[in-house]
C-alpha cells in the first residue's frame, strides 16, 4: 500500500470514527433532552397540582389582606372625619361673635384664675381681649391680672402664668381635653348607621 492510500485509509477511518462519535453524541443529546422534558413535565404537573390544592388558601389569604386594607383605609377616613369635626369645633369657638366670645372667656377666667396675680397671654390674632377688658375683669373680681405683651400661637382663649407655671386655657387645649373625654361618643354618633 502506498503512502497516499494509507493516508486516505486513516482519513476515512477517522471520518467514520468521528461520525460514530457524533452520532453517539446526538443520541446522548436527544436522551438528555427527553429526560429534561420529562422532568419539566413532572415539575409542571407537580406545581399545577400543588397550586390547585393551595389555590383556595391563597385566595382566602388575599381576601383577608384585602379586608384588612379596606378596614385600614376606613379607619383612616374615620379618624380624619373625627379630626375634621374637632377642627370645626375649634374654628367655631375662635369665630364666636364678640359678646358671646367675651362672655365665654369671662367664665373661663373665673374657673382658671387661682391667685388673681397671673400674667395673661393671648393669641396673636386676638381681637376681643384687651388691657381695658382685663382691667374691667380685675375690678369685677378683685384681681391683679396683667396682660403680657407677648402673644402666643394659639387659636383663641388664653394662657395664665404664675411663678413659671402655666395654666393653658387656649381653645386648642380645651378641644384636646374635650376630645379625650367625648371621642367615643362622637365616633358613635358619626358612624352608627
Amino acid at each position: 500500500m502506498s503512502l497516499a492510500d494509507i493516508k486516505k485509509k486513516i482519513e476515512n477511518d477517522a471520518r467514520d470514527e468521528a461520525g460514530r462519535i457524533l452520532e453517539k453524541a446526538r443520541e446522548n443529546v436527544e436522551a438528555i433532552k427527553k429526560n429534561a422534558a420529562d422532568e419539566i413535565k413532572k415539575m409542571e404537573n407537580g406545581y399545577s397540582d400543588r397550586f390547585k390544592k393551595e389555590q383556595p388558601e391563597i385566595l382566602r389569604r388575599r381576601e383577608i389582606v384585602a379586608g384588612l386594607d379596606v378596614k385600614k383605609i376606613e379607619l383612616g377616613v374615620r379618624q380624619q372625619a373625627i379630626t375634621d369635626a374637632f377642627q370645626a369645633a375649634l374654628k367655631t369657638l375662635a369665630s364666636m361673635p364678640g359678646e358671646a366670645y367675651i362672655s365665654f372667656i369671662g367664665k373661663l377666667f373665673k374657673k382658671a384664675v387661682e391667685t388673681g396675680n397671673e400674667k395673661v397671654y393671648i393669641s396673636k390674632s386676638e381681637k376681643n381681649i384687651s388691657s381695658e377688658w382685663i382691667s374691667k375683669l380685675n375690678a369685677q373680681n378683685g384681681w391683679s391680672l396683667s396682660l403680657s405683651e407677648e402673644r402666643r400661637d394659639i387659636s383663641g382663649g388664653f394662657i395664665l402664668e404664675q411663678d413659671n407655671i402655666e395654666t393653658n386655657c387656649s381653645f386648642d387645649m380645651l378641644v384636646r381635653w374635650i376630645r379625650d373625654e367625648i371621642e367615643a361618643d362622637v365616633v358613635k354618633r358619626l358612624f352608627s348607621a
